[in-house]
């Protein structure tokens, strides 16, 4: 049986950070001849992990060099925490960052071997600045690869990516994105004129980027679609979502509605395996997960 070769690439932001991986590594037995590829991760003040500043990178890069069983594999970093808006200032400060991850880049420059090398960023909804940032000097690196890290691309959503990616509200309309993801939920409880009560909750749907959007509903799966026009869920607990129905007081007990979700990654994280739904109701694939 013929062997699959994988290529792994972690980062790291302190050198305390990189002589754990060094010590573990030596324990179990690795060697220079196959060392971790490690990419020095920067951050910013306050939002995730990363180096803080560019001098404290390149001490992280100075240390993954003198181990026998790392290999100094590029800088990572993610714009993604530093802005949650489409503003003059959320733009400054992306690029701001991005410019540093490129000064990162070049103050260890020197450091790298002979092989190729990465720059990775750019999440769902900054990658526009990313390739503005990083495009214009590729030339200036021919080793280095530019990775974009945006995966939401492949599901969207009805929610914060709706709202902020750069290929939304184009003005036509076969530009944009368009979600692939929605989840069917049934009302279990009437119990007031304007509120439902669906069997689907935290447990089962993304909440912590924008509550789910309630899109339509129907007296069962496979029947055309009604609209819920003002509609919105206004609460989740565990097991149940608190829709406000607006003017579409003709929901009844038993109906299903169709949500769109926010934050397309929690999804992904909850559901193992993403049924394949045709027009009619019909699942017709089963989509396997690794989050």
């Amino acid at each position: 049986m013929a062997t699959q070769r994988v290529d792994f690439t972690c980062w790291a932001d302190s050198v305390a950070g990189v002589e754990r991986m060094e010590a573990a590594l030596r324990e179990e037995g690795a060697s220079s001849a196959s060392p971790l590829e490690v990419c020095v991760e920067l951050g910013a003040d306050g939002v995730r992990t990363g180096a803080r500043t560019v001098p404290e990178a390149v001490a992280v890069a100075e240390r993954i060099v003198r181990s026998p069983v790392l290999r100094l594999a590029g800088v990572a970093g993610y714009e993604g925490a530093l802005a949650h808006d489409r503003s003059a200032a959320a733009h400054a400060a992306v690029t701001a960052y991005l410019e540093r991850m490129l000064e990162l880049h070049r103050r260890i420059s020197h450091l790298y071997d002979d092989g190729e090398v990465m720059v990775t960023a750019g999440g769902s909804v900054y990658f526009d600045l990313v390739a503005d940032v990083f495009g214009p000097v590729q030339q200036e690196f021919p080793r280095t690869a530019w990775v974009l890290r945006s995966g939401a691309y492949v599901i969207h959503d009805h929610g914060i990516d709706a709202e902020l990616s750069p290929l939304a509200h184009r003005k036509r309309e076969e530009e944009n994105l368009r979600a692939a993801l929605t989840a069917v939920a049934q009302v279990v409880s009437r119990p007031e004129p304007h509120l439902a009560y669906l069997d689907a909750g935290k447990r089962d749907l993304a909440y912590d980027e924008g509550l789910p959007v309630p899109l339509g509903y129907a007296r069962a799966v496979g029947d055309p679609w009604q609209p819920l026009p003002g509609a919105t869920v206004t609460a989740m607990n565990d097991q149940h979502a608190f829709v406000d129905l607006g003017a579409s007081t003709d929901v009844e007990v038993g109906d299903v509605m169709v949500l769109g979700m926010s934050h397309p990654c929690a999804m992904v994280d909850r559901w193992r395996t993403l049924p394949v739904v045709a027009p009619d109701g019909t699942v017709v694939d089963l989509v396997h997960t690794y989050f």
